[in-house]
C-alpha cells in the first residue's frame, strides 16, 4: 500500500527527507515493513511469516555455499538507499562484499551484486512491479524474485536505458524445483515452501 504522494521523483527533496524522518521515528513501533519508492512510502502491513522466512534463509544459505568467502548473501539490516533518486528499499537478501557491508548508515545500491525478494503475500505488486521499476533505476544489476504464492520466479538482468528510465532487458522465468542462476552462481529451488491459503 502506498501511503505518500508522488513527490519523490525530485530526489533528495524536503518530501523525501520528511518521509525518511518519519520512518526513522516509527522504527520498531508500527507493524510491517516500510520502504520509500518513487511513488512514496510503501507499507507491507503483514510481518513476514514462516514460508517467507524459510525461503529467505534457504536462498541465503544456498548462495553462500557456492559463493567465494569475500561475499555474503545478507538478509538483515541496513536498508539500501539512493538519496538522489529518493528511493530507500530493503531487499530480503542482498549479495554483497563484506567490505561494502561494513559501512555506517544505508548501503549504496551500486555496491550490490544482486537483490533477491521473496514475494509478500499481502503486497505482491511491491515486488513484481515497484521493485522491477526501482532496482534498475538505482543500479542493482541483478534482481531475482521468488514467489511462494505460485511456486515460480524470475531473474531480471541487463539494465538498459528506456524513455521511462533504466529498465531490465532480460527476464528468465523459473519454476520451483528447477535450478536458477543468480549473477554467477546457480542454486537449487527444490524444497522451497509455498503459501498455503493465498488470499
Amino acid at each position: 500500500m502506498t501511503i505518500a504522494p508522488d513527490d519523490t521523483r525530485h530526489g533528495a527533496t524536503g518530501a523525501y527527507r520528511a518521509m525518511r524522518d518519519f520512518l526513522q521515528s516509527t522504527d520498531d513501533t508500527l507493524p510491517g515493513k516500510f520502504e520509500i519508492t518513487r511513488e512514496g512510502i510503501v507499507h507491507d502491513m503483514m510481518s513476514p511469516g514462516g514460508p517467507h522466512e524459510v525461503t529467505t534463509a534457504r536462498i541465503s544459505r544456498r548462495l553462500e555455499s557456492v559463493m567465494p568467502d569475500e561475499l555474503l548473501a545478507h538478509n538483515g539490516t541496513p536498508d539500501v538507499e539512493d538519496e538522489p533518486e529518493g528511493i530507500m528499499r530493503h531487499p530480503d537478501v542482498m549479495v554483497i562484499a563484506w567490505t561494502d557491508l561494513d559501512t555506517e548508515g544505508s548501503i549504496d545500491p551500486h555496491t550490490l551484486i544482486a537483490a533477491i525478494e521473496v514475494v509478500s503475500r499481502s503486497n505482491p505488486d511491491n515486488d513484481w512491479v515497484g521493485k522491477v521499476r526501482d532496482y534498475p533505476l538505482i543500479g542493482i544489476p541483478v534482481y531475482a524474485v521468488f514467489d511462494p504464492r505460485t511456486g515460480t520466479g524470475a531473474v531480471l538482468t541487463d539494465i538498459h536505458p528506456t524513455p521511462d528510465g533504466p529498465r531490465y532487458a532480460t527476464r528468465k522465468d523459473f519454476v520451483y524445483g528447477e535450478d536458477v542462476t543468480i549473477a554467477d552462481w546457480t542454486i537449487s529451488t527444490a524444497d522451497l515452501p509455498r503459501y498455503q491459503d493465498t488470499p
